[in-house]
């Protein structure tokens, strides 16, 4: 397959493009706006429909309706942009209707920077929207990797009916990396309960997030949480590096954890037996695979581009059964494999 040199946020919007999207909506704000300008130029040619909202609530909105008549449809923002998406996202969750979210996230809380951050980890796994519901939200850790869970992203979200997040930073959307495109034969799922159309052939369709009657709405969102267990048994996902004989295991996500495999591999060349697990997946989050990679080591070190918002899943994961301890930058600065390679020599042995 043909290699090409791409921008992280540009092999991202061709990716989708190739995974069947139809319909992007979206509005630019630095560091994902590359996404936007890439599908401009080049959807009209690929068969889709690109339109630049007036607003990210404009935006989501417009995901909706297009999801609501089947077609397979995304948006992108970085954090405050999201911000903004957060109740559409509560009504697309709420109308059962699949979607891909992108955020490629910057420093905050507020207009923050432009730099990279990890600090909507909370709003993507916990917060995103009102009311009881769930997105997938992957992360990435290379352009590479961006590329592949596109498709992913969007099988996923039609095979559930429900949004899904691809969860990037601005360090993953501005690098340059050789990227190769699978040939993919883009099928959508049958979505029998889209409104595009009966031909007084069938019964309406009716997409909605309203329920009146307390009881089934009740239902509606225990049916729903049924899936999602079905999701938590079947696609939670971590990379697991150099865990089996790990005395102290690092754990990281998206760019930060290629910055802790190098701080493991450091720690290895000195003698100290170090591994990382890297999530894959937010949500559901990869517990058997946390408990699995830890089960031999005497500490953890949750390694994050925040204050440390991943810790308390880190810990619930594995039952608070043995220290976890945090080491993070914030405000859009990135950590170094040295600054991790000391706070892992701190906690080898289990203690500080």
């Amino acid at each position: 397959m043909e290699r090409n040199l791409m921008k992280g946020n540009e092999a991202l919007a061709e990716a989708a493009i190739r995974a069947g999207c139809k319909c992007f909506f979206g509005y630019p704000i630095t560091p994902q706006t590359e996404i936007s300008a890439y599908l401009a130029k080049r959807f009209r040619q690929a068969g889709g429909v690109f339109l630049q909202a007036e607003s990210e609530i404009a935006a989501i909105n417009m995901v909706y309706g297009a999801a609501a008549s089947g077609v397979r449809a995304m948006t992108s923002s970085s954090s405050p942009g999201v911000s903004l998406k957060s109740e559409g996202i509560s009504y697309i969750a709420g109308a059962d209707l699949p979607c891909v979210i992108i955020n490629v996230q910057r420093g905050g809380p507020g207009l923050g920077g432009i730099q990279p951050s990890q600090a909507d980890y909370w709003q993507a796994t916990k917060a995103l929207g009102h009311g009881d519901f769930q997105l997938l939200v992957f992360a990435p850790c290379s352009v590479q990797e961006m590329v592949d869970t596109v498709t992913k992203a969007f099988d996923l979200a039609d095979k559930y009916r429900m949004p899904a997040m691809i969860l990037a930073d601005g360090l993953l959307g501005q690098m340059m990396e050789p990227v190769t495109f699978p040939e993919i034969e883009a099928k959508p799922a049958e979505k029998p309960w889209a409104t595009n159309g009966h031909g007084n052939k069938r019964e309406h369709n009716i997409v909605n997030s309203l329920y009146l009657q307390p009881d089934v709405l009740e239902k509606s969102v225990q049916d729903r949480f049924k899936r999602y267990d079905e999701i938590k048994a079947n696609h939670a996902e971590a990379e697991m590096y150099l865990t089996d004989d790990a005395e102290i295991v690092v754990t990281a996500y998206g760019a930060t954890a290629r910055v802790a495999k190098s701080a493991v591999n450091m720690a290895r060349e000195q003698g100290i037996k170090a591994g990382l697990i890297r999530p894959i997946t937010l949500w559901p989050f990869p517990v058997k695979q946390m408990n699995e990679g830890t089960k031999n080591a005497k500490a953890v070190l949750c390694v994050e581009m925040s204050m440390g918002q991943m810790i308390d899943d880190v810990k619930l994961a594995i039952n608070c059964s043995k220290p976890v301890e945090f080491f993070g930058r914030t405000g859009g600065v990135i950590p170094k494999p040295s600054e991790v390679l000391e706070e892992i020599k701190k906690y080898v042995g289990g203690s500080k």
